[in-house]
């Protein structure tokens, strides 16, 4: 049963660890050794890679261009990266850092339980590769067994509701929207192998290649286990996946919050949504007893449910099979996390190298012992010192965008006085969490990847339902300390900052603060600008689904939003297609607004007075070109697809130009006029926040 425990799609994150900016000819961040009597900026002369800039562009033509050309032209992305940028440099950095610290542990002979042996014993299990080898299907047999032998729909049902098997329906445990203080089981459409619905349905020559390869995918999987029927069987799931995929939402529509709130009681499930043995699924995962739900994607969950109880056993089965080997296949012989690769990997995202595994094996622990090894982490890497300067920053944006909701010509006093409210009670987490997760219960055996990976998995599930009953825990984090990204999440209404972001290009004590106002202050005026974009509007100061606009001020912002909408659809990722304005939406006021918020905070700290000309760059120019280094992306086609098809942000490349060609001051800075290609009248230029 796919499970999405915190991260369900609320949450709403700065930007992803797939992309982001690399540089060549310097280093993207100071050494782990590296001297401090005489502190400089990590990068260049004050921050800023300036060789990257592309000669002969118009900054008014095409800012990311004008201020990552030359970097773009000349770089090439690693064999097993699908795209680099800034949140790889820094992730690769990250990871080698965990690194350090889970072969620290692997290798010392620590006592029984203890967090040393848990994090080595489950990393020098995953690197084994010899014993994964010798030990070939057995450690997973069982659990074929079950799918094999399963006769009935309840038997499927249970093996839905089953932890580490594929279903159509995920399950996550998330505040509930009107009472954000108690828990709530919800219930969403899923079970797709492609990466969105536009993959199975989408008119598009390259989609239905995709299709064709994904058939003959699932047939070599399955012949891997001596199928006989193999290709057979690959057809008929996709046939049924196919129909999944029909009867699922589109991504704008499941980014309504208010369409996927949707109260049902199990009575009410199970009349509204038969052809499916609910009790059956709800066994295996203790949620027997419980009598209240909420349902997602409404209408696909109850179609889905009915094509369930249609659809034939054997589809079914094999169906199963096919995604427990591919989910599993990273801890199984070779042959089989080969075969993965070369359809995921290199098909389906043009990925030409398989990533070293150590790599892999760092994540996997990050996955199940995340807080254990973030405590050493944050001891090793993380100072008090960058908590306090972060939090300073964050203050002034706050202040910044009390100021711009005060100055807001299209919204009425009344409502102005219901956003500073709601402002006034956002919750800032930065660095860490205050309380890290006990993983005393978690049993790990050296040897027992599989058996490992299982337990974690369960772990991870009981630490869920046993405090179904109970608050909120609001002091929980939806990221790891070592992520290098953030969030906001509307129902704590709590922007967080993990520890790993917080370093150059985002934010270097030592470099120009125009240049740190630009990269980690637009980051966080991201995260506070999406407790007031077009969903995280609907949430009230305490976290609850409310609305609190009045008839006026709802349509003047919805107007401006699809403006905003408009501009984006207008982007042409790749020939013939364009970036989804509808889906992006979010991020992108996210973006506009906290470009805008950093601003008018980076204006505030100079108090009065003119910042000084650095290298022939000012102030403003200096802020602009910290957003766009943030923001150097490079990816590879198919991945670039994937993204535009199934993501809530837009490509890079738009992030940064769709965000500055609606801001008066960055017209002024870099002197553009009309004729240049990013050109907005003034009165065309969208103004939100």
């Amino acid at each position: 049963m796919p499970r999405r425990l915190l991260m369900f799609t609320l949450f709403l994150a700065f930007g992803a660890v797939t992309g982001a900016w690399s540089s060549s000819g310097h280093a993207a961040v100071a050494p782990d050794n590296a001297s401090t009597s005489t502190p400089k900026p990590a990068i260049g002369d004050f921050g800023v890679d300036l060789t990257a800039r592309k000669a002969g562009v118009k900054p008014g033509d095409d800012f990311f261009n004008f201020a990552n050309g030359q970097w773009y032209d000349t770089f090439v992305i690693p064999e097993d990266r699908t795209s680099y940028g800034s949140f790889v440099v820094l992730d690769e950095l990250t990871r080698n850092r965990v690194r350090g610290i889970i072969e620290e542990a692997a290798v010392k002979q620590s006592a029984a339980g203890t967090p040393e042996q848990k994090i080595g014993d489950f990393y020098a299990s995953f690197m084994d590769v010899a014993a994964i080898e010798a030990a070939g299907l057995t450690p997973v047999q069982l659990d074929l067994d079950r799918i094999r032998n399963a006769r009935s729909p309840a038997e499927i049902a249970a093996l839905f509701g089953t932890q580490g098997f594929q279903s159509a329906f995920a399950v996550s445990f998330i505040p509930d929207f009107k009472n954000p203080n108690a828990y709530s089981v919800m219930i969403n459409q899923s079970g797709l192998g492609l990466p969105d619905r536009d993959y199975y349905i989408k008119d598009d020559a390259k989609l239905k290649e995709i299709r064709e390869k994904y058939v003959t995918f699932l047939g070599q999987m399955l012949t891997l286990v001596n199928d006989a029927d193999a290709t057979k069987h690959a057809q008929a799931i996709m046939t049924f996946e196919t129909a999944i995929a029909q009867a699922q939402w589109p991504i704008e529509k499941q980014r309504d919050v208010e369409a996927v709130y949707n109260p049902r009681s199990r009575k009410e499930l199970l009349e509204q949504a038969p052809g499916f043995d609910w009790a059956a699924f709800f066994e295996p995962g203790r949620l027997g007893t419980r009598e209240k739900f909420v349902v997602g994607e409404i209408t696909a969950v109850q179609e889905i449910a009915k094509l369930v109880g249609a659809t034939d056993l054997d589809t079914l089965k094999a169906y199963l099979t096919a995604h427990y080997l591919t989910d599993h296949a990273r801890y199984l012989p070779v042959r089989f996390d080969d075969t993965v690769f070369a359809f995921y990997g290199q098909t389906l995202r043009g990925q030409p190298k398989k990533r070293e595994r150590w790599k892999r094996g760092v994540d996997q622990v990050n996955d199940s012992l995340g807080e254990q090894v973030a405590q050493v982490y944050v001891q090793r890497y993380f100072t008090a010192d960058s908590k306090a300067k972060m939090q300073a920053l964050v203050n002034n944006l706050l202040a910044a965008l009390r100021v711009r909701i005060e100055a807001l010509d299209w919204m009425t006093p009344e409502t102005k006085k219901r956003a500073e409210a709601k402002l006034a009670t956002f919750v800032t987490k930065i660095g860490y969490p205050d309380k890290w997760k006990d993983y005393s219960k978690l049993e790990v055996k050296r040897g027992d990847l599989i058996g490992n990976v299982q337990r974690a998995q369960l772990w991870a599930w009981d630490y869920q339902v046993d405090r179904l009953d109970e608050p909120v825990d609001r002091t929980e984090w939806g990221m790891l300390p070592q992520d290098v990204n953030a969030y906001y999440n509307p129902l704590n209404n709590e922007i967080v900052f993990p520890a790993a972001i917080l370093q150059p290009p985002f934010f270097d004590p030592n470099a120009d603060p125009a240049v740190n106002y630009g990269a980690i202050g637009a980051g966080i005026g991201h995260e506070i600008g999406h407790g007031f974009d077009d969903q995280g509007r609907k949430f009230g100061p305490d976290g609850s689904l409310t609305d609190w606009w009045n008839e006026k001020d709802d349509a003047a912002f919805t107007a401006r939003a699809k403006r905003l909408i408009q501009q984006y659809s207008g982007f042409e990722a790749l020939p013939g297609l364009n970036v989804k304005g509808e889906n992006t939406i979010g991020e992108n006021i996210g973006d506009l607004g906290g470009l805008n918020i950093a601003y008018q905070a980076y204006q505030i700290s100079l108090h009065g007075q003119k910042a000084p000309v650095i290298d022939g760059f000012t102030g403003d120019q200096r802020f602009f070109l910290g957003w766009a280094q943030v923001w150097r992306e490079k990816y590879r086609d198919d991945s670039l697809r994937e993204l535009v098809l199934s993501d809530v942000h837009s490509p890079s490349r738009f992030r940064v130009n769709g965000t500055v060609r609606n801001m008066d001051v960055w017209y002024r800075a870099f002197d553009v006029k009309p004729g240049d290609k990013l050109y907005l009248k003034p009165e065309e230029r969208v103004r939100i926040w």
